[in-house]
């Protein structure tokens, strides 16, 4: 855990804005009080006057101008004290992404799924032995992920009951799909480093159900179609343009 030991107002402000931006564990002390027991880094300003020479913990200066490549560095140390850097996708149109090391939580994502092997590729980056755990749900998004992923070892894993029954207080697609983007991290899964991605039947119709929908039932989409949309080939809008064209 990340500890946050400033009298530096803005320091403190823009730490604490990007740690939560990464949804890191952290927490705050005033500089010189007794850490907590799961401390591992402690970030401070250098006129703090800070150290922690005993307490067996990373420490990290930054200003607030540089509060980004502090908490870098402070989650760089964070991962080296930790363990394995383990990144846990629930794939889908827009899937969670979460890394961890060993079991902290460092950084968590909701991005669009054309930008997800990006994210995984920069969580990874660097890190001596990676490994991402991709579920097996959302098939297609989640084959295309195995296929580009080929410079690290990857997992499926069997991600029934990893999405939460999200309680009072806590709602939203994006925070579901990153708690269930933390539950397939801490999974065993079985290494793949190819999944069949051919559209089944169902997906197929899927598709054309969606293109019924989308066009006021005025026109459906035909098998090669679908089929193209649904390996992401096409977007729903781009395939009834050239249905309509025919």
């Amino acid at each position: 855990m990340i500890v946050v030991a400033t009298d530096d107002f803005a320091l403190y402000h823009a730490a604490v804005d990007e740690l939560r931006e990464r949804a890191a564990t952290f927490t705050t002390v005033e500089p010189g009080a007794e850490l907590p027991e799961r401390a591992d880094v402690v970030l401070s300003a250098a006129e703090d006057g800070v150290s922690y020479p005993d307490a067996g913990v990373g420490h990290v200066t930054t200003t607030a101008e540089d509060a980004r490549g502090g908490v870098d560095e402070a989650l760089g140390l964070l991962r080296g004290t930790d363990g394995r850097t383990v990144v846990g996708v629930d794939p889908g149109e827009r899937p969670g992404v979460a890394v961890l090391s060993g079991e902290t939580v460092v950084t968590a994502y909701h991005v669009p799924a054309s930008a997800a092997v990006e994210t995984v590729r920069s969580a990874v980056a660097d890190e001596p032995d990676p490994l991402v755990r991709v579920g097996d749900g959302a098939r297609l998004h989640g084959a295309r992920l195995v296929e580009e992923l080929d410079e690290v070892a990857v997992e499926l894993v069997d991600e029934s009951g990893t999405t939460p029954s999200l309680g009072r207080g806590a709602s939203g697609r994006a925070l579901a799909d990153v708690l269930a983007a933390v539950n397939i991290a801490r999974m065993e899964g079985e290494p793949v480093e190819t999944r069949d991605v051919e559209p089944t039947p169902g997906e197929i119709q899927r598709v054309k159900n969606r293109s019924r929908e989308r066009s006021d039932g005025d026109r459906t989409l035909d098998t090669e179609l679908a089929r193209r949309v649904a390996l992401g080939e096409l977007s729903l809008s781009e395939a009834l343009r050239r249905h309509r064209e025919r």
